[in-house]
């Protein structure tokens, strides 16, 4: 059955709001209030005593803090002003994060981690006054241990990129507790799977062997068995890797890493169009991990903190971080007393406010749910790639005429050839649409890169509208190729030049580093 004909959609009129606006550091005016904090009572302060003046000499502020003094109703505008001159989830169509997944989150969500038994409980009470928590904690657990199939489950983690390094940190704990720590020192992963997966590894002091795909994309088994052997600790693989594509020979690779004795350590990054219809355990992995910010809908938070969840067979089960939560009868309790745990590798029980989002998606959706998400979001994966193809110089390098999971790293290879506009001109030209666009990791396997992951939020229109903007960019690099290179024309900052941001002298990440580097 062929796809209807989609209706040219109509390009909306963009345009960032543009505030000038200060750094709050330079808005300050001595004085200005916008709380008023009461002093403590006279009981607390007999309880706890003088907290200065009981902190050592080397630990006390010589002079007040320099924070910016301000009212309630500049701070507001301030951030409101900052808040109009960015593109957010929220705002547009954002499909173009690609490996990121900028999934909807539902507002209800919010609503939940608001309430007062959340925002008011001390990560230090006592574990008997945080039985919600912890219930929800062990519950949530229990689900992902089922969607993986794995034995148990660790939800410390704080992002995806922690729990690689977790995952990569219970593999040497459980070769050391074998008395081959010393004999395995290296890692095999693929140059499609997520980078974090080699920068763990090598982290942690493995030697990294990086495989290449065939000519059709698939990790190729032949590669990998050229270099496996008993020095192998692990391989460490995405499936569907970042290009989209399903090794459906990923059973082999699990069997050849157990054959010489290695772990399988699956990344589950790009699991939005697996839900319910593959599971880890399933195909032999030992270890796997869902980043809760992608799969499960829970915010990136700016970069940080998301929030990992890290699955493994009952073999690793010893090696998990820890505290776990355990239920002894009817209550919940934290066991730290794991003596081959890996330790903690995150705050308290991680990042609860996400772990409450992510139990209310699963929960709302339940088992069905899930494994609609997956069929919806790998439909308008490839609805959206049969738009993307019809546009004259876009490609889908690899996997010729096949259908992909729940993403694809296109090439713009063919309009730069005829052109001279690059993947990074395109991208900078879609936010004049109010878009977002990302290319790829580096290095630049896929030659003008870009990577767009729709997942299950979007509708049919929002995604001609998405093809709509690139197909008027592509041909505005063709016709008026300078309108391209010049852009953005209609955001909050308009050219910037790559010195700037490659100069590590010329970066200034905090305002005290600012005023020295520029001021002083």
């Amino acid at each position: 059955m062929s796809l209807p004909i989609a209706p040219k959609p109509a390009l909306r009129r963009f345009h960032q709001a543009s505030w000038d606006e200060k750094v709050i550091f330079e808005l300050t005016t001595p004085g200005e209030r916008g709380v008023l904090v009461s002093r403590p009572e006279a009981a607390v302060t007999a309880a706890v005593g003088d907290v200065v003046a009981d902190l050592p000499e080397g630990l006390r502020r010589k002079k007040q803090a320099a924070l910016p003094e301000m009212g309630q109703m500049r701070v507001l505008r301030h951030y409101l002003r900052l808040s109009q001159e960015n593109l957010s989830a929220d705002l547009n169509v954002d499909v173009g994060q690609g490996t990121c997944t900028m999934k909807y989150s539902p507002k209800v969500n919010d609503a939940l981690i608001r309430t007062t038994k959340l925002v008011d409980m001390h990560p230090l009470q006592d574990e008997a006054d945080a039985q919600g928590v912890l219930q929800l904690i062990f519950d949530l657990e229990r689900m992902i241990a089922e969607i993986s199939g794995m034995h148990s489950v660790s939800l410390h983690t704080s992002g995806g990129s922690t729990a690689i390094w977790t995952n990569i940190a219970m593999i040497r704990a459980f070769h050391e507790s074998n008395g081959e720590g010393d004999q395995r020192d290296e890692v095999i992963t693929t140059i499609f799977s997520h980078p974090s997966n080699a920068a763990t590894a090598k982290a942690a002091g493995y030697k990294v062997i990086t495989l290449y795909p065939d000519a059709e994309g698939y990790p190729d088994a032949d590669a990998l068995r050229a270099v496996i052997g008993p020095q192998t600790a692990a391989i460490m693989i995405t499936n569907p890797e970042d290009t989209g594509i399903f090794n459906p020979r990923v059973k082999e690779w699990v069997d050849l890493a157990h054959s010489v004795g290695a772990l399988a350590s699956y990344d589950q990054a790009n699991a939005n169009g697996i839900l319910g219809i593959t599971r880890a355990r399933d195909a032999g992995f030992d270890v796997c991990h869902f980043n809760l910010h992608k799969t499960f809908s829970t915010p990136h938070a700016c970069g940080g903190p998301g929030a990992g969840a890290n699955a493994v067979s009952e073999a690793l089960a010893p090696f998990l971080p820890g505290p776990i939560v355990e239920k002894v009868g009817d209550r919940y309790t934290l066991n730290a007393d794991r003596p081959q745990s890996i330790g903690k590798v995150a705050p308290f029980y991680g990042v609860v406010p996400n772990l409450v989002r992510a139990y209310s998606w699963i929960m709302a959706l339940g088992a069905e749910g899930l494994r609609a998400v997956a069929e919806i979001a790998v439909l308008n994966n490839n609805y959206l790639m049969k738009r993307i193809l019809e546009i004259p110089g876009a490609s889908a390098p690899y996997a010729t005429g096949r259908r992909r999971i729940e993403q694809v790293r296109y090439s713009w290879q063919e309009l730069f050839e005829e052109t001279g506009i690059s993947s990074e001109e395109i991208g900078v030209r879609a936010s004049d649409f109010g878009m977002h666009y990302w290319t790829s990791h580096h290095p630049y396997v896929v030659p003008q890169p870009f990577t767009l992951e729709p997942t299950e939020s979007y509708t049919m229109a929002e995604l001609d509208e998405y093809a709509g903007v690139l197909a008027e960019v592509a041909r505005e690099a063709r016709e008026t190729p300078d309108v391209v290179r010049t852009a953005p024309h209609n955001q909050t900052v308009h050219h910037t030049h790559h010195d700037d941001l490659d100069d590590p002298e010329r970066w200034a990440i905090t305002w005290r580093m600012y005023q020295r580097k520029y001021f002083s």
